[in-house]
């Protein structure tokens, strides 16, 4: 599974069998599960969660994380790396023994961008109040106003926004939301903006600078879900409260990668793009 199945809840696990909860984010920056919902929903998701044998995790450092937001006991957890990355990581040292990258080389002719040009891409958190009237115009806008030579933008908004943002007419923006496999996106990118989005768990591995685009971080702190580290230590980049601050990180183009690397000890316990081996090992034994 890669999602809370609430049905669980009402169903009993046959004896001998085993629930795999794989999850659907490397990490996390935000709080989720148990840790924010209330009511009959939280009740629901610890019945169902109640039936999970196995919660896979990528570190120990995202145990008592993980632990804590689906209610499981860590005797439950096995920090043994995400089969999601494994196909990442296989390619990243494709690209690096080969010296050639196809899913660049794929985006940059279906989107017809020219190889002189780096490709940014904006991929913000998604919002739950703004289903029905998301703001991402906005910080697009204030984000090309200042968008500097040599660059285009890529983004990748979740499905509901996305939707909606189709009729995008500036050529410099691509919009990249509906590419069916993410780490095509991920590695054709040359930067990344973002704000408190679990994409920079992956992102990471490419070692390419992040900006952290968190024009709201105040109202979101208060009326958001809150953070599991406090923010401005913990992202693994320079934080931008304006579209305008964004542009000028890019211009000076002075990033820490050495802030990168560390983020990547810390929550990276295997490199070796042997996870799914491993995760089946563990189901046989």
């Amino acid at each position: 599974m890669d999602n809370i199945f609430l049905p669980y809840a009402y169903l009993s696990r046959r004896k001998g069998s085993k629930v795999i909860q794989l999850w659907h984010g490397t990490g996390t920056i935000k709080k989720f599960g148990q840790d924010v919902n209330t009511g009959k929903l939280k009740e629901l998701e610890q019945r169902a969660n109640n039936n999970i044998t196995h919660l896979i995790v990528n570190s120990e450092e995202m145990k008592k994380t993980y632990g804590q937001a689906f209610g499981v006991d860590e005797n439950r957890i096995f920090p043994i790396g995400l089969p999601k990355t494994d196909e990442l990581i296989n390619r990243l040292d494709k690209i690096k023994k080969d010296k050639v990258n196809p899913d660049k080389d794929y985006i940059y002719k279906k989107y017809n961008i020219s190889r002189e040009t780096k490709l940014v891409l904006y991929a913000p958190t998604f919002r739950d109040d703004e289903v029905d009237d998301p703001k991402v115009g906005d910080q697009l806008e204030e984000l090309l106003i200042n968008f500097p030579e040599g660059y285009e933008l890529g983004i990748r908004l979740h499905p509901h926004v996305a939707e909606k943002m189709m009729g995008l007419k500036d050529k410099r923006v691509h919009q990249l939301s509906f590419e069916e496999d993410v780490n095509t996106v991920l590695l054709a990118c040359d930067i990344l903006i973002t704000d408190y989005s679990s994409i920079i768990f992956e992102y990471c591995l490419m070692k390419c600078p992040m900006i952290f685009y968190s024009y709201d971080l105040e109202e979101f702190q208060r009326k958001g879900r809150g953070f599991y580290h406090p923010y401005q230590s913990y992202v693994p980049g320079p934080i931008a409260y304006s579209g305008k601050e964004v542009c000028e990180l890019i211009k000076e183009n002075n990033f820490d990668y050495d802030k990168i690397d560390k983020f990547i000890e810390d929550n990276y316990q295997y490199l070796d793009g042997k996870a799914t081996e491993r995760l089946l090992n563990i189901i046989e034994e």
